[in-house]
Formats: C-alpha cells, structure tokens, sequence
C-alpha cells in the first residue's frame, strides 16, 4: 500500500450517504459526510478505484492545500507557496475551476484569475517561461474552493464530470442525470433481486444504470479517460490492472423493463442500451403507462414522471392521478418509487408513502417517494410477513428528521440574532422580510404557473380560431355555390318565359313587346277621335 493522502468526492444533495456507503465498501478510510461532499483518504489505487467504481460521485480532487484568505492578495500569496514544477511539467498546459461561497469573494472569476497569476508569475520567475492555459483539453485542471474565509487548493482528478459515463448516444429532451439515476436505485436497496420497471424510462437512464448495479458492472468502463492520467506520476501498470478486473461481477438471472410513450425516447434508449452492451438484461419497448396491466414476475417500480418545468405536459395532475390508479390496479405487489417535484402532483397519486426522502434533481428540490403496494389491509399484510418500511429506512428517516430539527433551529437562532440587531423602530424584522420574500416567491412561482397556463389556453383559443376560419371559408364556398345554382335556376326560367313570346321562331325582348304596345295604343287612340 502507497502512501495515503487525503481525498474529496463530490455529489448531489440528498446523496451524501449513499456515496459514503460506496466508499466504505471499496476500502477507503476516514470517510466523512459534508454538504454535497464525502471526504476520505486513502492511496493512489483508491483514488483510481473512486473515480472508475463510484456511482454516485460527480468528481474526485487531491486536496493540496488548505489556508486562510481574507482578500485576493491571500489567496495570490498562498497559492504561489505552492511548488508547481512538481503538478505542472514544462510544456504541459492547465486550467482552474473556482467555486466561492464568500462575502469578501464576490466574483469567482477573479479567484480565478488570481490563482492563474500566481502560478504563471512563479514559473516566470524560476525559468523565465510561463505554462499555457487551455480551457477545452488542459493537463492539469486545477479546484479552489472558498468557503467563508477558508480555502482549498486541489488538483481535479476526474476531469470530465463523471456522470458522463460515455455510454449515452442519444437524448431526449431534460434527461435524468447519471448519477442522480443511480443513486435513486441505490437508495431504494435493489441490486437485482427481481425484475425492474421504468414505465417512464426517457432515454433509457434508469434502466441502464439498474442493468450496471444488477451485474455490479463499474461505470467507469466507458469513460475515455480519465484527468488523473496526465499527472506526472500516473501509474499506467496499475490503472489496468484496476481497469480489467472483473472479479466483483455478478450474475443477473431477472431482467429490466423500460417503457415510454414517445416512439423517439424508445429508439434513443434502445440505441443507448446497445450501446451499453446492455441488451441481454434490459428490453426497451413503446407503451403507455395507462395501458399497463401489471407484471407477471415480482418486480421494483422506479421513475422520474415530468415535473412540468422543463418538460410541458398537457395534464399534468391528470398523468400523476392515472399514475396512482395504475400502482393500485394492475401493479397490487411490491415497492414502486417515484421522483417527483410538486406536492400537489404528489397528491394525486392517492397513495401513502412509507419513505420521504429529499432529493435534488439540478436546481429543483424534489422528494423522491416509496410506495408500498399490497392486496388488502395493511394489519393483514403486516401480519404475514410484509414489511411498509425497513429498519436502515426508519434509521435514515429519524437521521434526516434531526437533521431538518437542526436546521431549523439553527434559521430560528439566526433570525433572532437578526431581529436583536435590527432597528425597532424602523418595524424591519428580518424573520418577517424573509418571510414576506418567500411568499413573494410563492406568489411569483403561482403567477407564472397562471401564465403558463393561460399560454396553453391561448393555443387553444387560436387553434379554435383555425378551425372556426377553416369552417368560416368552407360555408363562403358553400354559398357561392349556392349563388351560382340558383343564377343558372332563374336564367332557365327567364328563359322558358322569354320562350312564350317567341313568334316565327325569333324571340322578342321586352322592349319589344312594350313598343308593340304603344304602337297598338295610338292606333286605338287614334280611331277613337
């Protein structure tokens, strides 16, 4: 065993025990949760192993220092401290990626650019040449993270986020995140103990991801590459032996189901299970979840429905009230657990969940929801054998509960500390004006809901509108047809009255006839005196 040096592993909020549980099981030592973060230690094979077996890690860094910084000159001082002949050989380009969460730091572009200049004047110093900056395809990629006043230095071990696993060839429009998808199924407990069921599968991420956890196949087999094999002292040696083994591969003896019903999703998923290598385990096919009729073979229901937000649909509280209806109807064993962004969706679905647990899919803050199906009361279930909820779930629940106590208490301490310092006379409480801020922002969110709404309404209107011209077009057609019928009725009848005054085979008009007439009124006329 190397040396062991200090490791952090980046994820998603809401999963942070899941990848500490990863981590646990491929060996790595002091493994601590954060925010977003699980820190860890560990050698050069684990931090090759972390980045090629973790699921639910976006990235890996190196920490290499850590300090105090209390304006940009700091952090320009600290990080020139650093020897950087020792990261970055002559030749060799880098980049830095900056994350601030800081008063004194506003702008992480200027940390950026802080650390660059620290690094390119210390080699201008030493050798009288600078290294280059590359943006796209650097050498070295660089992290600082500010926190407060509290900074660290590291090197970027991953590169390329890794949810890009390098199997997805296609996508639809707003697709589940990778490694979001796999932390979903890993907190359900499933590792191929019976079938699994996406009936909204998209292109195809849940279901592959499930196949990959079921065969205990690592994500990291179609990664490219990798940002750790640049370094100056990359073990190529031992980087393949990592890489070919496949001792901890399993068997898979049930299969994985995706369904959706958009033609278009179902061709990119099943071009994106081929490309997998996945098509022996996962079956993609076209159907629509209110067609389903249940499952012959015990199953595991997981799925992301649309939220309304980055992907329209008509009815939304319909598909989720359809959702519902399917579970309990056609789908009356096992768990079913859905992602989902809006309570009132949630509603809608008519089903108690055993487990809340909340998650963050990009900037929306979700719950992803388990649901216990069974045939008949919940005391006769209970009494043979079913389980609602599992001791680890009841263990993660109470965890997460104190956890939301905390944070309660610790926004209620702040706010009191706020108002203390607040101007009594000025009537601005701060716990008030945050209030008032967040029911702006309901009010705000519920207007542009009504918006959208109204949108869809006016599409209609105009549709109708179409429709109403098309008709509208469609009778003036009518009606000059109608005209001409009848003009061509009146011309024959003027002509079969103009034929009654036909004499010697000539027709005679009717100033004719009334000219006859005179002509006979003046020889009566006439005769008469």
């Amino acid at each position: 065993m190397g040396m062991e040096f200090e490791m952090v592993a980046k994820t998603f909020m809401g999963l942070e025990d899941v990848l500490a549980q990863e981590l646990t099981a491929l060996g790595a030592n002091n493994v601590e949760k954060g925010c977003r973060v699980v820190t860890f230690t560990g050698d050069k094979a684990m931090l090759y192993k972390a980045n090629f077996a973790l699921r639910t890690a976006v990235r890996v860094l190196k920490p290499i220092k850590h300090f105090t910084a209390s304006s940009a000159d700091d952090v320009y001082e600290a990080v020139k401290t650093v020897d950087w002949s020792e990261y970055i050989t002559e030749g060799k380009t880098f980049t830095v990626d900056s994350v601030v969460y800081s008063d004194t730091f506003s702008n992480s572009r200027f940390v950026t650019y802080k650390v660059k200049d620290a690094i390119v004047d210390q080699f201008r110093e030493k050798t009288g040449k600078r290294p280059s900056i590359s943006i796209t395809d650097p050498d070295m990629r660089l992290n600082i993270h500010i926190s407060g006043n509290e900074a660290t230095l590291a090197l970027d071990s991953s590169g390329e986020s890794l949810h890009r696993r390098g199997y997805r060839q296609e996508t639809v429009e707003a697709p589940l995140n990778e490694v979001l998808a796999a932390g979903m199924i890993l907190m359900t407990g499933w590792k191929g103990e019976c079938d699994f069921i996406d009936p909204m599968c998209g292109s195809g991420t849940l279901p592959i991801e499930a196949a990959l956890i079921a065969r205990n196949i690592a994500p990291g087999v179609f990664r490219k590459e990798y940002a750790f094999e640049k370094w100056a002292d990359f073990d190529q040696e031992l980087f393949d032996e990592i890489y070919n083994d496949d001792s901890e591969e399993r068997e898979f003896t049930h299969h994985v189901y995706g369904y959706d019903i958009s033609v278009k999703a179902v061709d990119m998923a099943a071009n994106n299970v081929k490309a997998a290598g996945l098509t022996a385990d996962v079956t993609i096919s076209q159907q629509d979840f209110k067609d389903f009729n249940g499952h012959s073979e015990k199953a595991i229901i997981v799925t992301n429905p649309p939220y309304g937000e980055r992907i329209s649909t008509p009815d939304l509280l319909g598909t989720y009230k359809m959702i519902g209806e399917r579970l309990k109807r056609a789908f009356k064993e096992g768990e079913a657990w859905v992602l989902s962004y809006r309570e009132e969706c949630f509603q809608q679905i008519g089903l108690k969940p055993s487990v809340k647990l909340p998650l963050y899919n990009g900037s929306l803050e979700c719950e992803f929801r388990k649901y216990v199906l069974f045939d008949g009361k919940l005391s006769n279930f209970r009494e043979e054998g079913g389980v609602v909820k599992t001791d680890m779930e009841k263990q993660f629940m109470a965890e997460k509960r104190r956890t939301w106590k905390r944070q309660d208490f610790e926004k209620k301490q702040e706010e009191r500390i706020d108002n203390e310092e607040a101007d009594i006379l000025s009537f601005r409480f701060t716990s008030l004006e945050k209030q008032r801020r967040a029911e702006e922002k309901r009010e705000f969110r519920g207007e542009r809901r009504e918006r959208r709404e109204f949108k869809g309404d006016k599409r209609e209107f105009r549709g109708d509108k179409r429709e109403f011209k098309g008709d509208k077009r469609e009778f003036k057609g009518d009606k000059r047809e109608f005209r001409g019928e009848r003009r061509e009725k009146r011309d024959g009848w003027k002509s079969s009255r103009e034929g009654k005054f036909k004499k010697d085979g000539e027709r005679e008009t009717r100033a004719d006839r009334q000219k006859m007439r005179r002509k006979m009124f003046g020889q009566q006329h006439d005769d008469a005196e």
